[in-house]
This record gives structure tokens, sequence and C-alpha cells, in this order.
């Protein structure tokens, strides 16, 4: 699977279509060539049926793609028209999608331990982006945030507690949870489990996506702790491919890069949170 591999069109079958959490859906498709190709942190544009009037794709960041089953997870939030036709998807339905479309995650060249950190529905990215490291022998800890228990997706939580011991590092993974009004794990945002965390442990490297002020807030602490920070960016993409130019990401250093080709992946230093 490698980031340089050109968006194509792909017939998809859905298998799972189910509830997961509050408002929350766990899509499992079989799509055998985007299953072999895409890598973590890369996204796909659905196309969903039901409204012909609806011209434009739905891009979803994936948890798992299974290149012998040929077979691909994505677990999304129900926040629109959209969103709702693809969740009263039913299994067998076929439609299409484009991808793997942009620039994933990269594995850290130097060895240790990463930091991973989701808020909301950032958590998929980030267990593929466990899965990576977990092949790549990387130990991890990870922060997972929801509004309450109820928006918890809690089999990708069990998903990053269980997933291969670490081989590179002799002390025990932590996966931590926070919940806005504390109804499960630690009250509060991911912030106020990650500083604990830096301080604690030594990483190499930090990994997150969700909202928008929690990605700002957590690489406020990796740059106070000196540590390169990797984050996700969430856009409306409308085309998945640069030619709308609608997913524009303002850059430190001066214009704007796109979304979904730059990124969706970027250094925190080179972009404005």
């Amino acid at each position: 699977m490698q980031d340089d591999v050109r968006p194509a069109l792909h017939e998809f079958v859905v298998k799972v279509n189910e509830p997961v959490a509050q408002d929350t859906y766990r899509l499992l498709i079989e799509a055998p060539e985007l299953a072999r190709t895409i890598a973590a942190g890369q996204f796909m544009n659905l196309q969903v049926p039901g409204d012909a009037s609806h011209i434009l794709r739905i891009p979803l960041s994936f948890s798992c793609a299974d290149a012998a089953a040929g077979t691909v997870e994505l677990v999304y939030a129900v926040v629109g028209e959209g969103t709702a036709r693809l969740a009263a998807m039913a299994p067998g339905q076929r439609s299409t999608l484009t991808g793997p479309s942009g620039t994933g995650w990269r594995v850290p060249e130097q060895p240790g331990r990463v930091l991973l950190v989701a808020g909301g529905v950032g958590l998929p990215p980030v267990i593929a982006a466990a899965r990576m490291l977990a092949a790549a022998g990387v130990g991890f800890d990870a922060v997972v945030g929801a509004r309450d228990a109820a928006h918890l997706y809690e089999r990708g939580v069990d998903e990053l507690r269980g997933m291969a011991p670490d081989q590179l590092c002799d002390c025990a993974r932590r996966v931590l949870v926070t919940t806005d009004d504390g109804s499960a794990g630690i009250r509060g945002f991911v912030t106020q489990a990650v500083e604990p965390l830096l301080a604690e442990r030594t990483y190499v490297q930090l990994m997150a996506c969700g909202p928008a002020p929690m990605l700002r807030g957590v690489a406020e602490l990796a740059d106070a702790a000196q540590l390169p920070c990797q984050v996700s960016l969430e856009r409306l993409m409308g085309c998945g491919f640069g030619a709308c130019s609608c997913c524009n990401v303002e850059l430190a250093a001066g214009g704007y890069a796109l979304c979904c080709q730059d990124g969706p992946v970027f250094d925190a230093k080179e972009v404005v949170l």
C-alpha cells in the first residue's frame, strides 16, 4: 500500500452497516483493489445512492483494510442527509467510490514510542495508524476522546488495547478514554490526559486526528515537549482529487495546500491549526 497510488474508480458492495454508538455506524465494504492499495491515513470518496441531485461524493477515512479478504472498514458519524442515506444502505447494495486519495501517516524514522490521540470520529484513521505502527513493531499509547459514553466507539478502543504487543518497548501500552461529561473514562478533554502522559513517558512522535480545537491544543503540547507531531485534518473535500479547491489548508509559511492531495495528514508545524 503506497501513498503515491493514484485514485481510481472502484465498485463496492456493502457487507455490514451497523450502528456502533450514538449517531455512529460501522461500514464494512468489499472492494478488493482498494483494500490492496490504500494506506493508513488516506481516504476515499463514496457515491451514496438515493438522491440523484446530490452529485458530490462523501469523503471518509477508514480504520482497517484487509487485503486478503478484500474488505475495508469505515466508521462514520451521521451528520446530514448524505450520511443518513449511507446509514440506510443494506448488505448487498452496490455503489462506487474513488480512492485511495491523499497523503497518509508516516512511520517515525527514529526508534521509540508514539502517542496517538483521537477525538470523536477522528478515531478511525488513528486506528489505521495504530495498525500500521503495530505491523512495523513500533510501540504506542493512545488517548481517545468523545462527547460522552453514548458517543464513544468502544469497539475501536478495544481494538487499540488488543493489538499485537509492542515489540520494541518493554513498557505496557496505555489506552486512555476521556469524555466531556465524565460518563466514561477521564472527565474533560483529551489534552487533560495527553499532558500527564507526555510528562510520564518518552515518545518520539505524536499522531492526532479530531476537531480543529483539539488538534490545536494537542499540537501546542507536542511543541512544548519538542515532539514531532502529525495531524490528520478534517475539511470539506468536494471532489477529492484537487479540482474544486474547496479544501484549502493555510500553511504556516504562507499560501495554501490542498487537504485532499497534500493531506489529510500534515506536519503540525507546517499548517495553521
